[in-house]
């Protein structure tokens, strides 16, 4: 145990240096380029980043009297300012004292926010009964899923919720992708996408009350645009395409592993 320990203390310190310094190698910064440059600009012309965004937000539901537990949050999120302002208590956590140091600028105005850089899983991290942890692109940076789970189920209040979005490497071209570009990886010790191994384990911990996930058929769009058509009609097929992604996943387990990112409302569960 105590190897495991240091062990993860030593991952955890690569982490921080890692955001701190944003220092990437060459396949890390190409593989960014392209999440960073050709996704993004299909997730913001098709309407996939307002949907989830307006999503999460109405997920959170009313925050006036909620604990919340901003997980991995590093400078702030697209929601951690309204977190931090709307929330009865916010707490951002991230491993970045750097990116801590941001945050806790950003939200010093509100005065039931605060900003800490503590490890999630260690016992430095004393507080708890949450009614919400927000994690966007956090919950599959821990390899040990079955340790992360027990842990957040230890800090959720009775009846606490969980808002996630995270990547999947479920569909076969970026199960491919990932695996060549996996041994180059600057950031791969605590890079873990989501298989069905680990969805299946989540909704057997917790109760998933919604889901959705993008970047099924949407994805192809990335090479559709290089077809020689009109703008609009590329665009309208994009459109149709995420809107597909976006009903299909809210009712089938197994239509989610097609696409690239899911997002899920968990709910802990009651103890019998």
């Amino acid at each position: 145990m105590k190897m495991e320990e240091e062990k993860r203390k030593e991952i955890n310190e690569k982490q921080r240096e890692f955001y701190n310094t944003k220092n990437k190698n060459l396949p890390t910064r190409i593989w960014s380029y392209f999440r960073n440059g050709s996704l993004n600009r299909i997730k913001k012309e098709t309407g996939v980043e307002q949907d989830i965004y307006n999503l999460h937000k109405d997920w959170f539901g009313d925050l006036r009297i909620k604990k919340v537990l901003d997980l991995g949050c590093y400078a702030g999120n697209s929601l951690s300012i309204y977190l931090a302002e709307n929330s009865g208590e916010y707490i951002g956590i991230d491993l970045s004292d750097k990116g801590i140091e941001r945050l806790q600028k950003r939200i010093e105005k509100f005065s039931t926010a605060r900003a800490v850089a503590v490890d999630f899983l260690s016992d430095d991290f004393q507080d708890r009964d949450f009614d919400l942890i927000y994690a966007y692109g956090v919950l599959h940076h821990f390899q040990d899923l079955d340790e992360l789970i027990t842990k957040l189920d230890e800090k959720l209040s009775d009846g606490g919720i969980i808002v996630s979005h995270d990547p999947l490497k479920t569909s076969w071209p970026i199960k491919i992708i990932r695996g060549i570009y996996r041994p180059f990886q600057s950031d791969k010790a605590w890079e873990w996408p989501f298989s069905k191994k680990s969805f299946y384990k989540l909704k057997q911990a917790f109760n998933i009350l919604d889901k959705r996930a993008v970047l099924g058929k949407a994805k192809w769009s990335a090479i559709f645009g290089l077809l020689p058509i009109s703008s609009e009609r590329k665009l309208t097929k994009a459109k149709a395409w995420h809107e597909y992604d976006w009903k299909r996943s809210a009712i089938s387990d197994n239509y989610i592993f097609n696409c690239m990112h899911v997002s899920l409302l968990m709910q802990k569960r009651k103890k019998v």
